[in-house]
């Protein structure tokens, strides 16, 4: 199993929403390196959710559904899009600031690189993340 992060602002799409859908397909990456990661997320893994631009934390866990497949919002079959679904609202959201000031998430993907919205997260990395917020 590998895990993700992935992130939506809350205007547009919310974790509350999420919840409320129980499934949704993520759409629209035009991203090649965020593409790359939707293609290696494999059914089961897991992916934690963040809120960008508003609110700055990670909010809740889900799992993939569906393994990627053709983005139905463009032609284009460059591009394409993968299913999820909510697994479990954190108890505590881990805000951006929490994790740029613990030195063990120092090289996490969304630290180095803030623009990406997918992208990998290694075991100890999730592990550590779960622990700051409450999981662990």
């Amino acid at each position: 199993m590998a895990y993700w992060l992935v992130k939506s602002e809350p205007f547009k799409y919310s974790w509350t929403q999420f919840r409320k859908d129980k499934k949704t397909f993520w759409d629209g990456v035009r991203n090649y390196q965020a593409r790359n990661n939707l293609r290696d997320m494999e059914k089961g893994d897991e992916v934690f959710f963040y809120h960008s631009n508003e609110g700055l934390e990670i909010v809740g866990i889900a799992a993939v559904a569906k393994t990627h497949y053709p983005d139905p919002t463009t032609p284009d079959p460059r591009w394409v899009a993968v299913d999820l679904k909510p697994v479990k609202t954190l108890p505590k959201p881990v805000t951006l600031e929490q994790m740029k000031a613990d030195k063990r998430l120092e090289h996490l993907a969304l630290l180095r690189q803030p623009r990406l919205s997918v992208s990998p997260v290694t075991e100890k990395e999730w592990q550590v993340i779960l622990g700051l917020a409450g999981l662990g």
